[in-house]
């Protein structure tokens, strides 16, 4: 475990939470020379069926990044084709047609990811990651957010001043509780059940599902394991638990026979792991002194596994408004409203429409 850093009393912009969102958004401002301080409350990055499907745009910002060379030196799998059954239909996604130089998705466990840009982020001299360290509030002066409350690794409640905070805290995000504010929800009308099988030598390789009357099953190539997403009806998880994991392997082999010579490896559902489906929006992502980013501001359904890669583009477009203006130690809000103007039309054309 790294040393911590020491804990300023201030810093230029203070972003909470460590997921994709919040760590390129810091290595973007460290490298325009701004203080920045990301403040994540876990002591690493291993969360497992975290969003790990990184689109051609997100591979590219890596390029320009330089560290599309120690991005190609982490386990991961190039899908340039996606295979889909619909309706009994088969449908091929081809991913060479793309545009520009990554004609394909990379499939990389999140944590991969985080730790490569962090260990970028470490490397500039106004940066620093304080882990183990959760955000537990905001501190106001008048109408304005002028830093956060947090909880260090020993368990003491600090605070540090800052001109600008982002909430990348995600959708549960903490920031968002203490400014008061409540997304709108567009609701979802599944769930997803996440869960790993063994991939055996010879089997398909890459991203491939199955879509059926109210179920999929969807599999993401590991190596050596499947990652499996088995959708739900929205609100039908207790139900469907209480009919067995037999039930479970039966659905599973009926939609994917493939999968047969396996789903008793999945012996019970304390190895099934629930994602709560949410799609939602904040009207305004921004307060003064504070701008929310990511699921933070807006969460989206699994479908497309564009979650990641909009979080990243949210950063990009945060960093490029306002890095000149926290170098001179402003964060105007119309600077702010400048960045939720800029996202809001990508968000609005990605949230999948219900019915």
């Amino acid at each position: 475990m790294p040393t911590p850093p020491t804990a300023p009393a201030a810093t230029a912009c203070l972003i909470a939470g460590g997921g994709p969102a919040g760590m390129v958004l810091g290595l973007l401002l460290a490298r325009a020379g701004v203080d920045v301080t990301v403040m994540e409350k876990h002591a690493d990055f291993l969360r497992d069926f975290r969003g790990d499907t990184v689109h051609a745009s997100t591979l590219r910002l890596l390029d320009e990044l330089g560290l599309g060379p120690r991005f190609a030196q982490i386990p991961h799998r190039l899908i340039d084709t996606v295979h889909m059954e619909i309706q009994n239909e088969p449908v091929a996604l081809d991913l060479t047609r793309l545009p520009g130089a990554h004609k394909h998705i990379a499939l990389v466990p999140q944590w991969d990811f985080l730790e490569l840009v962090a260990t970028a982020a470490e490397a500039e001299p106004s940066f620093r990651l304080m882990r183990s360290t959760e955000v537990t509030g905001v501190i106001r002066d008048a109408d304005r957010v002028v830093g956060v409350t947090y909880r260090d690794q020993t368990g003491e409640v600090k605070t540090m001043r800052a001109e600008l905070t982002v909430a990348c805290d995600g959708r549960s995000s903490t920031v968002r509780a203490a400014l008061g504010l409540e997304p709108h929800s567009f609701g979802a009308p599944m769930d997803v059940w996440w869960f790993r099988l063994p991939r055996h030598p010879g089997d398909p390789r890459g991203l491939a599902g199955v879509l059926r009357s109210g179920h999929a099953v969807i599999s993401i190539d590991r190596g050596d394991y499947y990652q499996i997403a088995y959708i739900i009806p929205k609100g039908t998880d207790a139900r469907l638990r209480s009919e067995g994991i037999e039930a479970l392997h039966r659905a599973l082999v009926g939609m994917a026979p493939w999968l047969g010579d396996r789903v008793q490896k999945l012996t019970s559902f304390d190895d099934v792991k629930l994602l709560d489906v949410q799609l939602n929006r904040l009207r305004r992502w921004y307060a003064g002194g504070v701008l929310l980013i990511g699921d933070a501001a807006h969460a989206m359904s699994p479908v497309g596994g564009v979650g990641i890669n909009l979080a990243v583009a949210d950063a990009v477009a945060a960093a490029r408004i306002l890095a000149g203006a926290l170098r001179a130690g402003r964060a105007p809000t119309w600077r702010l409203a400048r960045v939720q103007a800029r996202r809001w039309l990508p968000r609005c054309c990605s949230r999948p429409r219900n019915g």
